[in-house]
């Protein structure tokens, strides 16, 4: 599946961001100092934020294309976000939670089934547990499971890690390898870290002020 960024143009505070480029890689990390449009990138593609101008295309469905004043909205893209927040429900079970997100394909099918997910992350004894109850690692990986649980065509991955310590990096990483291997689904993966991006990332991206400077692999990374 790949995503196609054609002539899009994003004002923001201190510069523009402007991307021209298409991915076709399994997992492609975007990679970049604070403040370089990293986060931007990622709420255009969702359809959080529409672009002045451009063309944004999923394999070979538009979903926004200025020229046609066409924006498809956020919650008809098929696309997982996983924010740096997690933006998960205080008020709502895991159970609940992961519920709240489980949609399906465009044939009426889930893409993955609820047990497939809990089981791949390991989340079954946490189903009736409250959100407020989990440790960071458990949240994490909730909020994977809902994302997944949406059946997404794209997962965007906002520095899903940016808030854990290394221990606790070092036994999530894992997962979200399971996820790239056993549900063969692309992502954009946002990270400071070029220990993620390596263990993950088939290509590298790095933005600076808004622009792709270099495409990359993760070893000349």
């Amino acid at each position: 599946m790949s995503l196609l960024l054609q002539k899009v143009s994003l004002p923001l505070a201190d510069f523009a961001l402007e991307l021209d480029t298409e991915f076709g890689s399994p997992v492609t990390g975007v990679f970049g100092p604070s403040g370089s449009g990293k986060t931007s990138l990622l709420d255009l593609v969702a359809g959080l934020r529409r672009p002045r101008t451009g063309l944004i295309r999923l394999g070979d469905r538009a979903l926004t294309d200025t020229a046609q004043g066409m924006h498809v909205p956020a919650r008809l893209r098929r696309i997982g976000y996983v924010p740096q927040d997690l933006a998960l429900f205080p008020h709502l079970s895991v159970e609940g939670n992961l519920r709240y997100g489980y949609k399906a394909d465009g044939d009426g099918h889930a893409l993955f089934s609820f047990e497939h997910v809990t089981e791949v992350l390991e989340i079954v004894p946490l189903v009736a547990r409250g959100v407020n109850d989990l440790s960071g690692g458990e949240k994490q990986r909730v909020a994977l499971a809902r994302a997944l649980l949406s059946s997404p065509q794209l997962l965007l991955l906002d520095e899903p890690l940016a808030s854990l310590d290394r221990k606790l990096k070092q036994r999530i990483v894992p997962y979200l390898q399971r996820i790239r291997d056993e549900f063969r689904l692309p992502m954009l993966y946002v990270s400071h870290d070029a220990e993620e991006i390596a263990a993950l990332c088939q290509e590298v991206w790095l933005l600076e002020r808004g622009r792709i400077v270099v495409r990359t692999s993760p070893e000349a990374l």
